[in-house]
Formats: C-alpha cells, structure tokens, sequence
C-alpha cells in the first residue's frame, strides 16, 4: 500500500474537506483519505489501480492548488 501526503492551499472548512474526501473516495484503488483543515494537508494511503497522477489530478479538479 502506498502513502502519500499533500500540502494543498484553500483547505478551510468542513464543507470543503469533504469535498475533496469524496472526490478522492471516487478513485478505484484508493483505500483511506485523511484532511487535515489544520495543517493544510491530505493524506491518501492507496494501491494499485490508483496513481499518484490521478490523485493530484483529482484534488486539483476540486479546485485547490497542491504546494
């Protein structure tokens, strides 16, 4: 299983953490998500179909910005 973390900007409130959760959530291969408001980050631990591509891909669809 892999595990990465993201720095991304705009993670402000609840409505928008579970926004990007759910988009995330959508990904075949994507096991957990964990949005930290707090910190700016996402973590996403996932496995193979998934990529690292697609997951910035995603979140960036959602229209924040990864740093």
């Amino acid at each position: 299983m892999e595990r990465q973390r993201y720095n991304v900007d705009g993670l402000v409130n609840e409505t928008i953490k579970t926004q990007i959760k759910n988009a995330l959530d959508n990904i075949k291969g994507v096991n957990k998500v964990s949005v930290d408001i707090g910190r700016g980050s996402i973590e996403v631990m996932y496995n193979s179909p998934a990529t690292t591509e697609q997951i910035m891909g995603c979140i960036e669809s959602t229209g924040h910005h990864i740093e």
